[in-house]
């Protein structure tokens, strides 16, 4: 039976193939983070059944916007704009820099 591949596998995988190339875990750190608020987005707007549309209507963005945070493919995400989406799905922002964090709450009409 073939044994499933893991994270750690992948990286081995890739530090075998890149190694050799600086900065290039910096990089994957990088993509990782950008995946993991865009998956937690994504999971947000899908659990209260909203499309990409209509989140962004309620964000006052665009819908390829919400697209790209949702597929990691933007360059950088202002906390605004996170802020915005938070306020638009109702949820609290929180912000954490080691054990001390900031819940941001979106405001109440």
């Amino acid at each position: 039976m073939k044994r499933k591949r893991t994270t750690t596998d992948a990286l081995k995988i890739m530090d075998a193939r890149y190694g050799h190339l600086p900065g290039w875990k910096g990089g994957v750190q990088e993509e990782r983070r950008k995946l993991a608020v865009g998956l937690l987005i994504r999971e947000s707007r899908e659990a209260q059944r909203l499309t990409q549309k209509e989140l962004a209507r309620r964000a006052s963005t665009s819908q390829s916007a919400i697209s790209r945070i949702e597929d990691a493919e933007y360059q950088s995400l202002k906390l605004e704009t996170l802020y915005r989406i938070a306020e638009a799905l109702d949820l609290p922002l929180a912000i954490r820099l080691g054990k001390r964090s900031a819940q941001l709450q979106p405001a109440r009409v």
